[in-house]
């Protein structure tokens, strides 16, 4: 049984900008000017986000895409808000997260429409039909790139008129018209080669060798990944070099050379890891698998291809899905266990069929056939096997085979037809110095002579060309050989540093816990719980606790960040609280605050110069005397009270406990007297995303949420917070750390 392979196709997408090398130091100096205009800070906040981090590190784009958003909703700038929705959207595509990718995109493509930005909307239509492809969606896919197109082609812009022809392609492709796609191909071909554009022509190169691939013409498909591979390592392509690398491993694979495609693929891994892109990687799990498989190392095998199924069915892949399905299947299959082979391969065909992948269902009828010939089925045997051969003749039919030569040879006469044309003008200015009576002569000899010349210069450059593509795959293959050991030692060196992270991390959780007040600390307290989910294993959120001079102090702390770079700051934060109280005796949380603010500058230099760290805490500080009086300061974080069956929400001041890009105002005192329940709280528990819609939690609900659980106790109120957010997030990621102090005097 034939394992089942997942080749790496192209998705352009649009934005309204592209990365290149920028100036942060120069951008955040625009930002924090607030003498600048609102207009000049929005493009220099959006350039942070888009060329400063959406291709490297995602989530912070995100971040600085949401701070540009709201400062365009605040001033009315739709066109930014679009832009900034549009780079959210990005974040969560390299992520791999297509259901955020959507939301936001439609988003975007809402105001777009309602201010009548006619380029931004047919960039959003091209944007939205890559996801639904991403997706398997064809249908809906294909409806919005003609929509982009049709835009494109009345405009005149031939760059997205050629990024529209490959998305259509790439449709098309799916569904096993691979004479329509080539068509696509080539004339998006055409255009990147008039106008210039490399990484287009990567593009193109990259798509037509997958043609070549899946109709088993190696030779050419090798021509077409050299071309890419060559153009994209130029330009310094990444994401298009994750693609080629992939597709050189399939092709090694199918020659025998397993070490060789283990290397490509590794190649494509590694930088996706570096960019943290996760849209691909399923893909070369897969691959990696089937080489496992085919070795008998099934149990390695069947542990890439779960990798693929979860990441798969997590960016909803179903096109991914169904090939994974079909892979385990196989593998199945390999080991004897055939009524496993035929579950698995049942849910492989009804995907593919669902999505129209004609290449999966192929794969799905062989598997199948196969299996229901060895359980004794063979009317269901034979069933599967019609199906397949129907699927073989759509891919690999004649006429499919003969329009992708025509189509070769067309492009290429086009592109001597450019030269013979140059050469023809030459050849007629020449003529007319002439005498008349030559005139018709030698315009006809010397035309056939360009002609015979120019025909001659392509074949010779064809041999060149040809040449030098070997020589570079004999370099490469040389290059792997010699480095195996190499690659080998540095695998073992990754896990051992890969281990020493997380030994590392995992001993800096328990720093962290130690730091957090005891159980016994905790029962200063009249009667309270403490509910703290942690993102990741270490916190950017953290409790805090202290007694002294017959004052109970607490606080709710959420520092910049989360994970190593928030624990740290925790650290920080924590100190600093036991020094302004114990050491320097500080009773008012809102001088506590002060001092902390000033500790946390000092410690980390903070200034007004632009790329310095502008880090601190979000907190609520409480302080308690027992006799029934409680006092406290807010630092962006609010507090909540309930009193009477009414719940109250003080207003925290709008300046963090750390550097402030505006004045260091004082933190404001606030008082009350025993017989309220307090609750103090970090902004992770009603920002969770989770629900039927996915959205957030948001406020209101936790209010409502609070005051419905008042007549319980408080360790009960505790499991009714924990319980409601982890039905609420479901499976969804937890975006935050989570942090709920709730206190009854």
């Amino acid at each position: 049984m034939k394992n089942s392979v997942y080749i790496l196709t192209l998705c352009i997408f649009l934005t309204t900008s592209t990365a290149s090398a920028v100036n942060l130091d120069s951008l955040w100096g625009v930002w924090n000017d607030n003498t600048q205009p609102d207009t000049n800070r929005l493009k220099a906040m959006q350039k942070i986000a888009w060329d400063g981090y959406l291709f490297s590190k995602p989530d912070s784009a995100f971040y600085f895409a949401q701070i540009a958003y709201e400062l365009a909703e605040a001033t009315g700038n739709k066109k930014s808000m679009a832009a900034a929705l549009n780079t959210m959207g990005g974040s969560f595509y390299f992520r791999g997260n297509y259901k955020k990718v959507l939301e936001y995109l439609k988003k975007s493509l809402e105001i777009l429409e309602e201010i009548g930005d006619k380029y931004g909307v047919a960039g959003s239509y091209n944007n939205i039909g890559i996801i639904y492809k991403e997706q398997g969606h064809f249908k809906q896919a294909l409806e919005y790139y003609q929509k982009g197109l049709k835009f494109f082609k009345e405009t005149g812009d031939k760059l997205h008129m050629a990024n529209s022809y490959v998305n259509i392609g790439l449709i098309i492709y799916e569904q096993g018209n691979y004479e329509q796609a080539l068509e696509y191909y080539q004339k998006s071909l055409k255009i990147y080669e008039e106008t210039g554009d490399k990484k287009g022509m990567g593009f193109a190169y990259n798509n037509i060798g997958l043609v070549y691939w899946r109709q088993d013409n190696t030779e050419q498909a090798i021509e077409y990944y050299s071309k890419s591979l060559e153009i994209r390592i130029d330009i310094g392509d990444i994401p298009g070099m994750i693609d080629t690398y992939n597709n050189m491993g399939l092709i090694c694979y199918e020659q025998g050379s397993y070490e060789q495609a283990l290397d490509y693929y590794n190649k494509s891994l590694k930088i996706q890891y570096e960019i943290n892109d996760k849209r691909q990687r399923g893909n070369v799990y897969n691959n990696i698998g089937r080489i496992y498989n085919i070795q008998s190392n099934y149990k390695k095998a069947l542990e890439y291809y779960d990798k693929s199924l979860e990441i798969m069915q997590e960016t909803g892949n179903k096109e991914g899905v169904a090939l994974t399905y079909n892979n385990i299947g196989s593998l199945s299959f390999d080991q004897g266990n055939f009524s496993e082979a035929i579950a698995l391969g049942k849910k492989a065909l009804a995907i593919a069929q669902e999505v129209g992948a004609v290449f999966e269902i192929k794969l799905a009828s062989a598997l199948l056939y196969d299996a229901y010939k060895e359980t004794d089925q063979p009317a269901k045997a034979l069933e599967m096997h019609e199906l397949y051969i129907e699927m073989h003749d759509s891919i690999n039919s004649i006429e499919n085979k003969e329009a992708a030569i025509k189509l070769e040879y067309k492009h290429q006469y086009e592109k001597e037809q450019v030269i013979a044309e140059a050469k023809h003008q030459e050849q007629m200015a020449l003529s007319a110095e002439r005498e008349k009576r030559q005139k018709l002569i030698a315009y006809s000899a010397g035309g056939g002579l360009v002609m015979v010349l120019a025909f001659a210069f392509f074949i010779l450059n064809r041999l060149r060309v040809t040449r030098r593509q070997k020589k570079v795959i004999e370099e490469q293959k040389q290059k792997v050989e010699e480095q195996k050991q190499v690659v080998e030692e540095q695998k073992q060196k990754v896990e051992e540093q890969k281990k020493d992270i997380t030994d590392s991390i995992r001993y800096a959780e328990n720093i962290q816990k130690a730091l957090l007040p005891a159980e016994e600390d905790l029962s200063l307290l009249p009667d309270g719980f403490i509910l703290f989910q942690p993102k990741d294993i270490v916190s950017g959120d953290f409790y805090w606790l202290q007694h002294h001079n017959d004052k109970v102090y607490f606080a709710a702390c959420d520092c910049t960040g989360h994970g190593v770079p928030g624990a740290f700051m925790s650290m920080i934060g924590s100190s600093l609280l036991d020094e302004a109280v114990v050491e320097k005796g500080i009773t008012k949380p809102n001088e506590i605050f002060f001092e902390v603010r000033k500790g946390f500058i000092n410690a980390l230099k903070q200034t007004q110069e632009a790329g310095t760290q502008k880090d601190g805490m979000d907190a609520v500080l409480c302080s308690w005397n027992k006799n029934g009086t409680l006092e406290y300061s807010l630092a962006y974080n609010p507090l909540l009270l309930i009193r009477k069956g009414e719940i109250l929400e003080t207003k925290a001041d709008k300046q963090p406990v750390g550097f402030h890009t505006g004045a260091q105002k004082p933190f404001t005192h606030h008082k009350l007297n025993k017989g309220d329940t307090v609750y103090l709280f970090s902004d992770g528990y009603p920002d969770q995303f989770g629900g039927k819609k996915d959205k957030k939690f948001m406020m209101k609900n936790f209010k409502k949420l609070l005051l419905s659980i008042q007549d319980k106790t408080m360790n009960e109120q505790k499991t009714i917070l924990e319980t409601t957010m982890a039905e609420w997030k479901g499976d969804t990621e937890q975006v935050d750390d989570i942090l709920v102090m709730g206190v009854r005097f």
